[in-house]
């Protein structure tokens, strides 16, 4: 498999697609309806789904839990200056969850998306 699929949950489809495209360099592959686009990333593909609607995503548990967006499973964005990078989200008014940490492998910060969704950016240690 040359490419890998992973879904988030949004609450609105469109703002999500926006801020992915916009601010991360994701390309829409598809966008079938309203409640439904495909992402792109090198080889990861980024389901967006709705959190209302028929959407096979969306449907209650047996159990009656709802599937929901935010959470701590993630997907990380590799870049090359982190601080430049959320120097210009924040200047566009993105939300954070925390600062620049470092850890043994590089640095990271964990950005959100318009729905809670966590993305972590990080620049390795050259």
């Amino acid at each position: 498999m040359s490419t890998v699929s992973v879904r988030y949950l949004v609450t609105d489809v469109d703002a999500a697609i926006s801020f992915y495209t916009t601010h991360l360099g994701f390309e829409v592959v598809a966008h079938p309806a309203p409640g439904f686009a495909t992402l792109s990333l090198g080889a990861l593909r980024l389901l967006l789904s709705a959190t209302e609607g028929p959407g096979g995503a969306a449907q209650p548990m047996p159990d009656g839990r709802k599937p929901e967006p935010g959470g701590w499973n993630r997907i990380q964005v590799h870049v090359e200056d982190l601080e430049s990078t959320v120097d210009g989200l924040r200047a566009a008014g993105a939300r954070f969850r925390n600062e620049i940490v470092e850890g043994r492998g590089g640095k990271q910060i964990l950005l959100e998306d318009p729905s809670g969704n966590p993305i972590e950016l990080f620049e390795a240690t050259r």
